[in-house]
């Protein structure tokens, strides 16, 4: 491994900041409100938009120009900025993209992840501890090293994971626990420093595999999938999106589609599940019983994979 740059143990004057999405901003906004001088915001291109050409800028572009900050697309930009300040730290929250060797040997970078390292290293972390029925997660503030979140962990907060959290709900809440870890190593430096230890589980990057409902699992599983948002089945030959279950005790056949005293019920291994919201392929969010109405449901009527 190259040589990183020594992290400060003490306040630094300047911070350059990498992020992209909108779970960075409120990073970002708390930095500034703070009293610390952010020298530079690095966030990914501005991304094309439908069949035109318009573009649209990341969310926390947008904020950092709120702010009157200076914004670049190139992390490169970040070694500008340090020829100039010797005492001056990374700080990076989702920004999608990896940090050259060049760059960590010449600035000390922290990250915020949003779990409890080693466990859930990598693209998904909040969406792998909900998948996976995880009670506890965590936030960390951790040294960028070229591993991928391998840095030692210099802060960090416990969260528990409620049975209803939606991946939202609960990256909001990890991001708020993170704001004063953060905050105070910049005001104050670092003042803990510890190598992870444990068993390293991989948070692989969620894909339609994951969010396809399978109703022959158990209601508790598919639960899950819909609380990651975007999970769907088919109905009638159409992709049909569930975004919104609670839980229900009649025994149905797996897929299986019965409304009971204006309640949905699809039948799941081992019991049912109840649909809250919906959204058919082609329209608009709505509720199950509003769609039940409008859908002449018979007794042989299935939600299917394909």
């Amino acid at each position: 491994m190259s040589s990183l740059a020594p992290l400060p143990s003490a306040g630094v004057s300047g911070v350059v900041f990498l992020g992209t999405p909108e779970i960075a901003v409120p990073h970002l906004e708390a930095l500034v409100a703070s009293g610390v001088v952010v020298e530079l915001v690095v966030t990914r291109p501005d991304v094309r938009r439908g069949r035109g050409n318009e573009v649209s800028a990341s969310p926390v572009k947008v904020a950092a120009q709120n702010l009157g900050l200076t914004v670049s697309h190139d992390v490169s930009d970040v070694l500008s900025i340090a020829k100039d300040n010797s005492d001056l730290l990374g700080v990076v929250v989702a920004f999608g993209e990896l940090i050259a060797v060049e760059v960590l040997s010449r600035v000390p970078m922290v990250n915020v992840h949003f779990s409890l390292l080693p466990r859930w290293r990598g693209a998904a972390p909040v969406e792998r501890a909900i998948l996976s029925g995880d009670s506890t997660t965590a936030v960390c503030i951790i040294q960028v090293v070229e591993q991928l979140d391998a840095g030692d962990v210099l802060a960090t907060a416990p969260c528990a994971i409620g049975d209803d959290d939606s991946v939202v709900a609960l990256r909001g809440r990890l991001g708020q626990l993170a704001l004063p870890l953060l905050i105070d190593i910049c005001s104050n430096g670092v003042s803990s420093q510890q190598a992870q230890t444990g068993e390293v589980v991989v948070a692989r990057k969620i894909t339609a595999h994951d969010l396809a409902i399978d109703w022959s699992s158990i209601p508790v599983a598919i639960s899950r999938q819909v609380r990651l948002g975007n999970a769907f089945t088919f109905f009638d030959g159409k992709r049909f999106k569930v975004h919104e279950v609670s839980s229900a005790s009649e025994q149905l056949p797996a897929g299986s589609i019965s409304v009971h005293d204006a309640r949905v019920l699809v039948g799941a291994r081992g019991g049912s599940i109840q649909l809250v919201t919906v959204q058919p392929e082609g329209k608009p969010r709505t509720s199950a019983s509003e769609w039940a109405r409008g859908a002449r449901l018979s007794t042989t009527s299935v939600f299917s994979d394909r």
